[in-house]
């Protein structure tokens, strides 16, 4: 998952904000995020559902650029979090068999980055290949105008924790950063409600002020955050990359699994029904891009792809 977004100040800047409400929930955060204690690719968290469906794109631009003869690749993850998107690439990239991987992730929370480094280190044989760094997204984004990246990844909170007059900016070059395929998400307008750093259960109180962009939080161990946070429409987040290369996907993630998949911690086992979860799966790609629906998906996802680069 990605991060972006310190405690209360009002002289913080926006990303100082969303760096300091990450740092301050360290490995709760990814626990949230990625499930306790999954391997990478277990896709166990609350999100599984929308993570799989990332992961299915991901797999396919990876195969894609195997298959057509690259044993090169370039893989840059804008706002990497605890980094397990990028570690997943680079995985499956090695046993696709690609011969030289270059990776890197990037965030303004240093605790995230801290918790991708330590999992690249403790991965058994380590994954070289990955470096993760601390800094603001178009800092790390401009590093790679020259040579572009044949995967970029902006994924989940990232784009809403940006103040909305540096959108334009962001997206313009995250498209310069990819000379293959973007993949960016964003929470809706119409999703249901998150406090991005943890699980609303973690929240005593939450408020979120659509005039000023602001999501104040309370959280239950006495704590109070607050930061920047924009939901996105489908045809806000699509307007943004219009000029930028070909939209192949603009599509709603996850409208109905996490709604109506039972949980766990909650649901009698009698109600995890394998038929029902099979008609959600089924309902979901019926209506992912119907106009209806789309913004009341979890996230909006969109594909961008660029120029490929030469093998």
């Amino acid at each position: 998952m990605a991060t972006l977004a310190r405690t209360e100040n009002a002289a913080s800047s926006p990303e100082s904000e969303a760096a300091d409400a990450y740092d301050a929930v360290g490995e709760r955060y990814r626990t949230y995020a990625d499930g306790d204690g999954c391997k990478p690719f277990d896709f166990s968290s609350r999100y599984s559902f929308a993570d799989r469906e990332i992961w299915q794109r991901i797999d396919a631009a990876l195969i894609g650029l195997r298959t057509s003869g690259r044993t090169l690749l370039k893989v840059v993850d804008a706002g990497c979090g605890p980094g397990t998107w990028l570690l997943r690439v680079v995985l499956r990239a090695r046993a696709l068999g690609f011969q030289s991987i270059e990776a890197q992730g990037f965030d303004i929370s240093s605790a995230m980055i801290d918790l991708a480094r330590e999992e690249a280190r403790t991965t058994t044989g380590g994954i070289p290949e990955a470096s993760f760094i601390v800094c603001d997204i178009e800092q790390g984004l401009a590093a790679h105008r020259d040579v572009a990246a044949d995967l970029v990844l902006c994924l989940y909170g990232v784009l809403n924790h940006l103040p909305v007059q540096r959108h334009n900016a962001v997206a313009t070059e995250l498209a310069r950063a990819t000379a293959g395929s973007l993949l960016v998400t964003a929470r809706s307008v119409g999703s249901l409600p998150s406090i991005f750093v943890a699980g609303v259960e973690d929240a005593l109180d939450f408020q979120h002020d659509h005039q000023r962009d602001r999501l104040c939080v309370h959280l239950k161990d006495g704590r109070h955050i607050e930061f920047g946070t924009h939901l996105f429409s489908a045809s806000e987040l699509k307007s943004l990359f219009a000029d930028e290369g070909q939209v192949a996907e603009l599509i709603g993630l996850d409208l109905f699994h996490g709604r109506f998949a039972p949980d766990t911690r909650w649901n009698p086992p009698m109600i995890a029904d394998q038929d029902f979860n099979d008609a959600l799966v089924r309902l979901e790609p019926l209506w992912a891009c119907d106009a209806r629906f789309i913004d009341r998906a979890a996230h909006v996802l969109l594909h961008l792809k660029r120029g490929v680069r030469g093998l």
